[in-house]
């Protein structure tokens, strides 16, 4: 495979994690709105996860109207949901012949729609779009699952996803516990159950997790599940299985093992042999700010190893 086409494969399927990642954490900062007694400015824990926090810098307040604004609409901002979909879209486009026509039409169906979106009807309207997208993008991993050859092409768009998938539970996880909770007093009381719940709908976890741990909603055990359970589609091991795996299938087609195949190894090596006491006991931000780094190390290798 071409390099350049390895690298709109894995773009495509980035972006439209990326898009599906800032649907899902909008409707997190929905969710905490309304959590009772939420005086704190929890639209700003979401645009931190989202990498956009800058976009705010200023304001006192954000508002609903300026996250539509901003995160939804903004066809500049590379945290947008519009910006992603418009890349992914590009990318694909730019691959055309390999991917199959079902995945081109999950793309390519109502693609304008935030591009013809007024803001007012669009904050009127936020619910549905989100679902929208959110639609767009598991319709889209729906088709490549069931259409697309078992290649070298399916291994980079699968890579690309999971590299993204990571890092926005890395994120979500760091955020929550430092930016978004502060005040200690608050840390095991009824505003800061919400809030972990909210982290669970945030992922699409909360009915695995109560498969797991049934009403035990506690921090502890949030973490593990979202960090360490290797069965969990969005957990932060079971991405770094997925993409030790898809890594090795590219080290047979090409007959070269590379940077990226051992960096990935040791992230796998290091989950399985983690307990959650002792990542909470050296420190869960030290913890996710290393497996970020870690991830966006993985990344870059990928790029150099395939030339894109």
């Amino acid at each position: 495979m071409l390099s350049r086409s390895a690298e709109h494969l894995f773009w495509t399927a980035r972006y439209l994690e990326r898009a599906e990642g800032a649907a899902r954490l909008i409707e997190m900062g929905q969710r905490m709105t309304l959590i009772p007694g939420a005086g704190r400015d929890e639209w700003r824990s979401v645009a931190a996860v989202a990498g956009a926090a800058h976009l705010f810098d200023g304001e006192e307040r954000i508002t609903d109207a300026r996250i539509v604004e901003k995160l939804v609409l903004s066809p500049d901002e590379p945290s947008s949901i519009r910006h992603c979909l418009n890349r992914a879209r590009d990318n694909a486009r730019a691959v055309r012949t390999g991917i199959t026509s079902e995945m081109w039409e999950a793309l390519n169906d109502g693609w304008r729609r935030l591009e013809m979106a007024d803001p007012s009807a669009a904050l009127r309207d936020l619910p549905a779009i989100l679902e929208w997208v959110k639609a767009r993008a598991s319709v889209f991993r729906g088709a490549a699952d069931s259409s697309m050859l078992r290649t070298d092409g399916y291994y980079f768009l699968r890579l690309g996803g999971l590299i993204e998938r990571a890092d926005l539970t890395l994120r979500l996880l760091d955020v929550k516990y430092f930016v978004l909770l502060p005040e200690t007093e608050i840390v095991g009381g009824g505003r800061d159950h919400h809030q972990w719940t909210s982290v669970l709908h945030a992922t699409s976890a909360a009915r695995a997790y109560h498969h797991v741990y049934r009403g035990d909603f506690s921090p502890w055990k949030i973490t593990d599940f979202l960090i360490l359970n290797p069965r969990f589609p969005r957990s932060v091991a079971y991405c770094y299985n997925e993409l030790s795996r898809y890594l090795e299938l590219l080290a047979i087609a090409y007959g070269e093992r590379k940077q990226c195949n051992m960096l990935a190894a040791q992230m796998v090596s290091r989950l399985a042999d983690a307990e959650m006491g002792e990542i909470f006991a050296t420190g869960l931000h030290e913890f996710t700010t290393e497996a970020i780094r870690h991830n966006a190390r993985l990344s870059g290798a990928i790029h150099r190893a395939y030339h894109f």
